[in-house]
């Protein structure tokens, strides 16, 4: 007969954990978030539910308090069990794994990657028997462990996995926000009286019963562990007056009174056990032997139920282990650290043995400062930045000599910025500053203050980037070009809204201090490209631009793609460069999903948004906007929806444009970042001249093109300001919108540049002339991938014929122009289209509705991806998702689609890529 564990006042929790336990039989993941205070029963609670489903695979953990800084210590005891499967996975997540576990040398993997890993290995556990993950005190997992947990928290869906998660850390703190929660409460009077009384070994007073309860709280663990041991004298005059302390305090100094009765042998081992993280029962008997402490010295606290020493040492609860250790003295701490240090593997544990000896240290010793320092290398080529970051700033406290612990604040302080702590890099700057700096070291001092307080506040940081890109230029001239580029991106998202963020002067700036040959990387000759064009202007920069682009697209390093696609990108867009921009923004996209940069991916989806609009690819569009989103829950980010907004726009949507619009005009606002007030509106431009507001359309056009360092949205903002204007009858400001745009446009010489070229004049021609450019317009447009604007060539040109009374001229352009707005669901162009048709006596038929069983967004991405081949494994890798997960969505497809099989899927959604090639 199976022995049920019996939990007091629990029955609710109980049944939420058995729903869970349905969910998941019935092949969907389950996620549980068990939140409470010390000692209120989640041990407890976990150990009753590993109970009810032994029969399951059940993999427990714990997160333990010493080993925070520990990088992937608390993924690495979850995967642990699995790690012998990593072949399973594809070649990019269990090279991440393996590296961040240590298991093989190379680049730090991205921490995302390393998540679609575990998600990866946890989902190939699940194959054969349900696989119910729990882990205990999960406030204790180092940094990028916990970040790793939520992100698979989040991306969990159709696997028979469940997660479940204990912790202390309250509600709505990230990384577990957001997950279903299970906050577990005091227990009911009722029920905190019957286990006090099963806890107590004879009579006691009524009045102490009394104060025991109120001073518990309904914590169980408090009800179970104050009265331990005492006698009913004792307890009544350790529950003299109400105490003040915490109810973890509380337990804890309860705990402290057992350990205080045992002998002075016993109390040192349990220190030592306390100090040790992984429960290593041999490491525990060989750091004894080297205190002198005899192997019997166990038995008081093992019969006492403190101490469980089998395989692993075990505390009855995590409470007591931090009660032994924090009643230490401080010399003693030391002395056992110490220990523990010498008999820890110094070449198969190098770094739990390093931060033994760091505990074990208090004066400076350059011995141990150099080992953190080594162990801090390898903690970051395993992507643990953050317990980096802190290695390197014990070992600069350690470090004796005033120039290299200065050094070494500086580089700690780097890494600290990096982890994302800038108020503890600030804090270790003011360390290294306090020391004698080499003129390098303080020339990187200098760039990090400046990159804090861009990290702190979004406000332009254009002019310290600017004065540390100077000061670098005599030691690093490469870090010195990174750093003006920098400083120019600073400026120009600073734009308008900035008095000191003057892109011009920082372009300046680079070309007096820097040589004018570009050296052999990308960022050279980028920085040069934008120096030219803010500096001397838009001709010259145009052959740069191209090599830049060129280069970017050749570029073998994914490290160099990830930084440098966006700008170099904006770069090819500013140069009308149709081809230039669709291959960089796919190629960022490609590379941010293959390396799993998540953090990188918001920013990829949003270029690839602009491409796909103007490319008419709104369906694409679509996909790529509701997945930003979810990547941005995952990767913890924040994103101006740009891209959002823009298709909102193009698609007609007006109420819900607006309000993006509005949105995004107060955010930038706030974050000090011009760019986006040009960007909403020019979307804003086109949803009014979309729906023929031409003298709103002409406001928000003006103010889209008012900026002329904004690169390429100035372009479209002048581009809408020209029909616009002339629509609204203001001549003048078209004409003089139309020689600006001319400025680009006739330098660019693109047949997309022409093109709206072309149509611009022609707006503002007559007779022959405006005939021959509109012609000329389609002719150049209809050779690029720039399809709206195509269309727009046709709707314009045929408006025209109809005021040129050329009715059947008019409607060939006319129906061309709403057949192509009607297939790329451009909804308002579609219907001032269908308008003018109308004025001409003809009927037009709209978009279909969609049917009550298509596909959502993701469904249809995951159809196209398995139309193309790829199998579930590399789907899952693409989106970030596991193997189960792309089944599950594609059985939902082939029901929809009426069909089988993969090799339906061709013949069901055909041949048509998601995004247009051009014509």
């Amino acid at each position: 007969m199976v022995r049920k564990l019996r939990l007091r006042g629990r029955l609710g929790e109980c049944d939420a954990l058995d729903r869970l336990t349905g969910t998941v039989m019935s092949e969907r993941s389950a996620v549980l978030v068990v939140r409470g205070e010390p000692g209120i029963g989640k041990s407890a609670l976990l150990d009753h539910y590993a109970e009810r489903i032994s029969r399951h695979r059940v993999v427990r953990v714990a997160g333990v308090e010493s080993e925070m800084e520990l990088p992937f210590a608390g993924l690495h005891q979850l995967c642990a069990p699995f790690l012998g499967h990593l072949d399973r996975l594809p070649d990019p997540q269990s090279e991440a794994l393996a590296t961040a576990f240590g298991l093989s040398s190379g680049p730090p993997p991205d921490r995302f990657l390393v998540g679609l890993a575990v998600l990866s290995l946890l989902s190939d556990a699940a194959n054969e028997d349900p696989l119910f993950c729990l882990v205990d005190d999960a406030q204790w997992f180092d940094e990028v462990s916990a970040q790793t947990l939520g992100f698979v928290a989040r991306r969990l869906l159709a696997e028979p996995v469940a997660l479940v998660l204990a912790t202390r850390e309250p509600p709505g703190q990230a990384p577990l926000a957001g997950l279903p929660e299970l906050v577990l409460k005091g227990l009911e009077d009722a029920e905190a009286r019957a286990l006090l009384d099963g806890a107590l070994r004879g009579e006691l007073d009524d009045r102490i019963r009394d104060r025991i309860l109120d001073e518990a709280r309904g914590n169980p663990l408090a009800l179970l562990e104050l009265p331990r041991g005492l006698t009913a004298t004792e307890t009544a005059e350790s529950f003299g007056p109400p105490a003040p302390a915490p109810t973890a305090d509380r337990i804890e100094q309860s705990f402290l009174r057992q350990v205080s009765s045992l002998p002075v042998a016993t109390r040192r081992l349990l220190l030592v056990a306390a100090a040790e993280p992984i429960g290593d029962a041999v490491l525990l008997r060989r750091a004894a032997r080297q205190l002198g402490i005899e192997p019997g010295a166990t038995a008081p606290a093992e019969e006492a139920g403190m101490i469980d020493i089998g395989a692993l040492v075990r505390f009855r609860h995590p409470l007591l282990r931090s009660a032994v250790y924090r009643s230490a003295g401080l010399l003693e701490r030391q002395e056992t650290h110490r220990a523990l240090a010498d008999v820890t593997d110094r070449a198969l544990d190098p770094d739990r043995r390093a931060w033994h000896l760091a505990w074990a240290t208090l004066a400076p010793d350059e011995a141990v400062a150099a080992e953190l320092q080594t162990s801090a290398v390898r903690a970051q080529s395993r992507g643990g930045v953050a317990a980096a970051a802190t290695l390197l700033a014990y070992a600069a406290t350690l470090t004796p000599e005033p120039r290299v612990r200065a050094a070494r604040a500086v580089a700690a302080a780097s890494a600290k910025l990096r982890a994302g702590a800038p108020d503890a890099a600030r804090k270790l700057l003011t360390m290294a500053e306090g020391g004698p700096l080499s003129e390098f070291d303080q020339a990187r001092a200098h760039l990090l203050r400046a990159q804090i307080a861009f990290a702190s506040s979004r406000v332009s940081q254009t002019a310290p980037l600017l004065s540390a890109a100077r000061g670098l230029v005599p030691l690093d001239a490469a870090l010195a070009r990174e750093t003006f580029l920098d400083a120019i991106s600073a400026a120009m998202f600073a734009g308008r809204l900035s008095a000191d963020a003057d892109v011009g002067a920082v372009a300046r700036a680079a070309r007096e201090a820097l040589p004018e040959t570009e050296g052999p990387r990308t960022a050279d000759l980028l920085l040069r490209t934008l120096a030219v064009r803010f500096g001397t202007g838009y001709r010259d920069a145009l052959p740069l631009a191209k090599r830049a682009v060129g280069r970017l697209l050749v570029e073998p390093d994914a490290g160099e793609v990830l930084r440098w696609s966006w700008l170099t990108s904006a770069v090819a867009a500013d140069m009308w460069d149709d081809e230039g921009w669709a291959a960089l923004a796919a190629r960022h996209v490609r590379t941010a999903r293959a390396t799993g940069a998540l953090s990188e991916l918001p920013l990829a989806l949003n270029s690839q948004v602009l491409v796909d609009l103007f490319a008419g690819a709104l369906d694409a569009a679509s996909l790529l906007t509701a997945e930003i989103p979810t990547v941005l829950e995952a990767a913890g980010g924040d994103l101006a929806p740009y891209g959002a907004l823009t298709l909102a726009a193009l698609k007609g949507d007006g109420p819900h444009a607006e309000q993006l619009i509005r949105s995004s005009l107060e955010d930038s606002a706030a974050r000090g970042e011009g760019i986006g007030v040009s960007i909403a509106q020019w979307a804003r431009a086109v949803l009014c001249n979309g729906a023929g507001k031409y003298e709103r359309a002409r406001q928000a056009a003006d103010q889209a093109a008012a900026h002329t360092k904004d690169l390429a949205a100035v372009n479209w903002g002048l581009c809408e300001l020209v029909e616009a204007a002339v629509r609204s009858g203001d001549r003048d400001t078209a004409v003089d919108a139309l020689d600006r745009l001319d400025e680009a446009t006739g330098v660019a010489g693109t047949d997309w540049a022409l093109g709206v070229q072309a149509r611009a004049r022609a707006l503002l021609g007559t007779g022959t002339a405006a005939e021959t450019l509109y012609r000329e317009a389609i002719e150049r447009l209809a050779r690029t991938r720039v399809r709206t604007e195509l269309a727009r060539a046709h709707l314009v040109y045929g408006e025209w014929l109809r005021r040129e009374n050329r009715r059947e001229d008019a409607r060939a352009q006319l129906r061309t122009a709403h057949a192509m707005f009607t297939g790329f669901g451009a909804g308002a162009f579609a219907q001032r289209s269908g308008r003018e048709l109308h004025a001409l006596g003809e009927r037009t038929v709209g978009r279909p509705a969609a049917a009550p069983t298509a596909l959502t967004a993701q469904e249809t991405q995951i159809a196209h991806l398995a139309r193309d081949g790829l199998t579930n494994a590399e789907i899952g890798a693409e989106l970030f998702i596991s193997p189960h997960t792309v089944e599950w969505h594609l059985r939902k497809v082939f029901a929809k689609l009426g069909i089988t099989s993969r090799r339906q899927l061709r013949s069901s959604l055909g041949e048509r890529p998601l995004a247009p090639a051009p014509a």
